[in-house]
């Protein structure tokens, strides 16, 4: 029996949709029966919402809880995630891998949707996997929410009635928008490796850790806190039956990136706001320990860097 992400996340979002208020969330029915819970537009939000926003996000095969920590004696929240399902809950379903742009309307799309619209096809060749179920529930970023046109065109990629999809919605810039970027941390890693050209189906299981960056009131700079949350504090614990690994250990870090060693909304200012003038090598953990099974072997590599996230949460 093949898992249904859409199915696990579904019973998440009926949760969410109703009791919205015991998440400092709001929920929405459109005239078309598309259901959107808005969890940081019109609303604050909290930790609750993002927990929830994180799990609905991976596909109900992850668990998430938030902590307080601290980076150099300063007290911070962090988010932790834990996954057996790793490849399929992180690239099959947390990837934000569907660009929603209908009209007027934009936004970063991921969660479990993608795995009925098969965005971008290619990752879901590589980890042989697709969903087949009549609801589609999809994670949006964004300032705003989308309208029935938007779930019409969402409904349409994925194949079901509109009526059947369902949205959480947040903007970067946000309670719940810092916590499921940094809820990430995990997805990190294994795509970094699947972009490695290493075969992630081999990684049984991954657990994470990454700091909730403080939200900014600028939506860019809130971009770049949140990912700086991972690029230099995430910390990534996998285990895998994958002897092959050694040959991709040290490039798996964030450290060895050619852009490694700013704030990642420097980075970005300098390239004149344009993506594709970073190098995607970036997006990747700070550290990762790796316990390859088969010969009984663990391995390190990467290193935590307090100055860079301190001074791109404004706190140094």
């Amino acid at each position: 029996m093949v898992l249904s992400v859409n199915e696990m996340a579904l019973n998440l979002f009926e949760e969410l949709a109703e009791y919205p208020e015991e998440f400092n969330a709001v929920f929405h029915q459109l005239d078309n029966g598309a259901r959107i819970v808005d969890c940081g537009i019109s609303t604050r939000g909290g930790y609750r919402a993002g927990e929830m926003f994180t799990e609905i996000c991976m596909g109900g095969l992850a668990e998430v809880t938030t902590t307080m920590g601290k980076i150099k004696n300063i007290p911070l929240p962090f988010i932790e995630v834990r996954t057996d399902f790793p490849s399929i809950a992180c690239l099959g379903a947390q990837k934000a891998g569907w660009t929603v742009k209908v009209g007027n309307y934009f936004a970063m799309g991921s969660g479990p949707a993608r795995a009925l619209s098969l965005k971008p096809k290619h990752t879901f060749e590589v980890i042989d996997y697709e969903d087949d179920f009549e609801y589609a529930v999809i994670c949006l970023e964004s300032d705003h929410l989308p309208n029935g046109e938007v779930m019409e065109k969402i409904a349409e990629e994925c194949e079901v009635e509109a009526c059947n999809v369902c949205a959480v919605v947040a903007p970067t810039a946000s309670i719940v928008g810092s916590i499921q970027v940094a809820g990430r941390c995990v997805e990190t890693a294994i795509y970094k490796l699947n972009e490695l050209g290493f075969d992630t189906r081999k990684v049984i299981s991954g657990i994470g850790t990454a700091p909730i960056a403080p939200v900014k009131k600028d939506a860019t700079k809130a971009m770049g806190s949140t990912n700086d949350a991972t690029i230099y504090h995430g910390s990534i614990y996998l285990t895998m039956k994958a002897p092959d690994i050694k040959d991709y250990l040290e490039r798996i870090p964030s450290n060895k990136s050619k852009g490694y060693g700013k704030p990642f909304y420097e980075i970005f200012k300098e390239a004149k706001f344009d993506f594709y003038q970073i190098d995607t090598s970036l997006f990747s953990p700070a550290e990762v320990v790796i316990n390859e099974l088969s010969e009984g072997v663990v391995y390190h590599v990467g290193a935590l860097n307090p100055e860079v996230t301190l001074k791109s949460f404004g706190l140094a």
